[in-house]
């Protein structure tokens, strides 16, 4: 499970790293990927969280309702393993696609890891 201050929860932050981030498809899902997270605006938050941060995207096109869970119990804690690679700033979201809920585990953390290389390096070679 993922610590609350490492949870993406508010529908404007998942479209702006949505809209903003960098992308990675891979087959079981898609990855956003959003190096510096943007200053919260008046009204918001004063303090941003510390550490990267991760959201989840389980549409219905994934399965029903224990199916949609399923994934994103896996998606979450394969998540958590890999959150050391993020910088602090960043913030990632996750979108399965339908093909995840026949995926076992290997072919999600494999999808994931090649998504996270992909965004990651692009990183490194536009800076």
């Amino acid at each position: 499970m993922l610590p609350a201050q490492a949870r993406l929860r508010r529908r404007p932050e998942f479209t702006v790293v949505v809209r903003s981030g960098r992308r990675a498809g891979r087959p079981t899902m898609v990855l956003h990927f959003l190096s510096v997270r943007p200053v919260a605006r008046a009204g918001g938050p004063l303090d941003t969280p510390a550490g990267p941060r991760a959201g989840f995207v389980v549409g219905k096109a994934v399965g029903n309702s224990v199916c949609r869970h399923r994934v994103a119990r896996q998606l979450r804690h394969l998540v958590r393993e890999q959150l050391d690679r993020l910088p602090d700033t960043a913030d990632l979201v996750v979108r399965a696609r339908p093909e995840a809920a026949g995926a076992d585990v290997a072919v999600l953390r494999r999808d994931l890891g090649a998504g996270l290389d992909r965004v990651l390096a692009e990183r490194g070679t536009r800076s």
